[in-house]
């Protein structure tokens, strides 16, 4: 490695080793991803519900299956069925297993912004989004209708978010137990919309309430007690039922991690530290990595040894004083360029070869006819001098434009 590649190499390293350094010294950013996992701590993660409702259910029991496993092989007893994530979509099979299972007298909570075609439409329920129409940020604020549990004031959740609610229920058969709008100072009454029900099935009944967010540790932990509307929530649950299930497995997916790689990247230091080596790895390819061998030696081309070849065999036959056999190989060098360069066909059955040769190179036909005559009588001489040697040569070369 030659000064220059040591020199280039050092203020690499001091570089990176500077924005590692800063990186490493970085506040951590908030991580804002809806997991709603019982074991996440961070704003979205339902860890604080989780930790509260275990003090309060009996006999609270984690899922790890989907639903539909459970529900066909688990032996499942009666009581509640708790789900919460960002997208419940469950499948038309899975969806009948559930009902089915609500059908007997069993309790179903579902708290999703989305919900799987095949279960809102046995439902008859449909879901739509809205946002502020005149304004930047939608912080939703909730409420209940039971005037029992309705506060006075709004709960509001602080931070920027679309509100999720059912457009369409079965006004018939289905109950509103809570409402939701979009918090709006210009509006003295903010139009309200339906973001909690319950519906009938069976001897069972289903909740559904749109808004996930209101059960997440940054609601639960915020300054304005927001946590009693969960609380209230809570209420249309029997918190004494024999069995309480929490499924895990659409509430933040899996609960263990299958990554080789889980702690060294989970770990600021550690992954930093594991960048650091794969960069130290490819400078090292780049720089030392090189396949070393000896020089390979120049080799010249092979020249083009035609002309000192032609030369040799010309001497041969000059030095034999063989004119016959010299004039010969040349008017065959002749006919050969005529078939090369012209495309002509000079065999003897070709009764248009003069005319051939005189439209071709441009030559009177009378000064062709000459020259083939010439050389066919001359093909067919044995004996041909040096004068007329030289004669053939003179004519061949004139001929040629």
């Amino acid at each position: 490695m030659t000064k220059r590649y040591k020199i280039l190499l050092g203020v690499l390293i001091l570089i990176l080793s500077t924005l590692v350094f800063f990186e490493a010294n970085q506040k951590e950013p908030v991580n804002w991803f809806p997991s709603y996992s019982n074991k996440d701590k961070i704003p979205f993660g339902t860890y604080v519900f989780f930790q509260e409702l275990e003090k309060k259910a009996s006999n609270l029991e984690e899922i790890n299956v989907p639903p539909f496993e459970f529900l066909k092989y688990g032996g499942i007893e009666p009581g509640t069925y708790f789900f919460i994530g960002n997208s419940l979509m469950f499948d038309k099979a899975e969806a009948e297993q559930l009902l089915s299972w609500v059908d007997k007298g069993n309790t179903l909570f579902l708290a999703s912004n989305n919900i799987s075609s095949s279960l809102l439409d046995t439902l008859k329920l449909s879901q739509k989004s809205r946002v502020r129409k005149n304004g930047l940020q939608n912080f939703p604020q909730y409420n209940l209708v039971n005037p029992r549990l309705k506060s006075d004031s709004l709960h509001t959740f602080q931070k920027d978010k679309e509100i999720i609610h059912f457009n369409e229920i079965d006004t018939l058969n289905q109950s509103v137990l809570g409402l939701v709008h979009i918090k709006d100072e210009n509006l003295k009454e903010p139009e309200d919309f339906i973001n909690f029900i319950e519906a009938p099935f069976g001897e069972g009944k289903i909740l559904i309430h749109s808004s996930p967010e209101v059960f997440s540790n940054f609601f639960l932990l915020s300054k304005e007690q927001q946590y009693r509307y969960t609380q209230k929530v809570l209420s249309y649950l029997d918190m004494n039922a024999a069995h309480f299930y929490w499924d895990n497995h659409y509430s933040g997916g899996k609960t263990f991690n299958t990554s080789p790689l889980y702690i060294l990247l989970s770990n600021r230091y550690l992954k930093w530290a594991y960048y650091f080596v794969l960069i130290g790895v490819l400078l090292f390819v780049l720089f030392e990595g090189k396949r070393k061998q000896k020089s390979i030696p120049i080799r010249n081309p092979l020249k083009n040894k035609t002309y000192e070849y032609t030369q040799t065999i010309a001497g041969m036959y000059l030095e034999r004083s063989d004119h016959t056999g010299i004039a010969h190989k040349m008017i065959d060098q002749f006919y050969l360029d005529l078939r090369q360069k012209y495309h002509i066909n000079t065999q003897a059955n070709n009764t248009n070869l003069i005319s051939d040769i005189a439209h071709k190179t441009d030559h009177p036909y009378e000064d062709v006819k000459e020259l083939m005559d010439y050389l066919q009588l001359q093909q067919q001489n044995t004996a041909i001098s040096k004068e007329e040697l030289k004669e053939i040569n003179h004519k061949i070369t004139n001929f040629k434009p």
